[in-house]
């Protein structure tokens, strides 16, 4: 009757809502491709390591930097303070670890800070032309290496700007070389696992996007027996 049929048109609307094979059904799938995070993981994997990355090269900064100066402060101090009295001869140990600490931060961070920035920087450069030309090459290394040394030294004027870009790509080769090495050693690439990963990321989606078109044709089966019944009634009625 009229209310079998009020409740068939609403179930067919919410059998509408459901999105099935139209011009939008296929977008996760080349969305999933185009950002190749997952969903777990807010960032993609390149910028986690590049992170990672700067704030270890910060702490081999500081130390590298840190050390000889510590030890050069405290020299310093024992020299400068031959006519000092001190209390007792801890008081003059401590006066001097204090001076070679206030050495340690000071020249520590001036290190820190600048490998800090160039390794971001190298790896910047060097992931960017990774997944721009989606292949890890040498050239990526020495291109950024290059790009970064300059960078660096470009205050110098015209001779330090030449000065750092032949450092820089002399530093980015066997620096890229030793990665690539690593990396298979390691069993998987970059390359071959960011593919995997985007590869992974798809058949998800795909699975995802099929479940939800099975679900829009059950319920459209659904919507059709809904419909088809009062008829049947009908014709049994004459």
């Amino acid at each position: 009757g009229p209310g079998r049929a009020r409740e068939g048109k609403r179930r067919g609307g919410r059998a509408a809502g459901v999105r099935g094979p139209g011009p939008g059904a296929a977008s996760p799938p080349i969305r999933a491709l185009a950002f190749p995070c997952s969903e777990r993981q807010r960032y993609p994997e390149e910028t986690i390591n590049i992170i990672k990355a700067s704030f270890v090269a910060g702490l081999a900064g500081w130390v590298y930097g840190g050390l000889p100066a510590f030890r050069h402060g405290r020299k310093a101090f024992i020299e400068r303070s031959h006519g000092e009295l001190f209390q007792n001869r801890a008081d003059a140990v401590q006066a001097a670890h204090r001076a070679g600490l206030r050495s340690f931060i000071r020249y520590g961070w001036r290190w820190s800070w600048r490998v800090a920035a160039f390794v971001t920087i190298f790896n910047s450069v060097s992931t960017g032309l990774s997944v721009y030309r989606n292949k890890t090459t040498i050239s990526n290394f020495a291109s950024a290496g290059a790009f970064t040394g300059a960078l660096f030294r470009m205050h110098l004027g015209l001779q330090g700007l030449a000065g750092g870009f032949m450092f820089g790509a002399a530093f980015g080769i066997p620096a890229g070389g030793l990665l690539i090495v690593m990396q298979k050693f390691a069993g998987e690439t970059w390359d071959e696992r960011r593919n995997r990963e985007r590869r992974e990321l798809y058949e998800q989606k795909l699975a995802e996007w099929q479940s939800r078109l099975s679900v829009t044709e059950v319920l459209g089966q659904m919507e059709s027996n809904t419909q088809g019944g009062p008829e049947m009634e009908r014709a049994r009625g004459l």
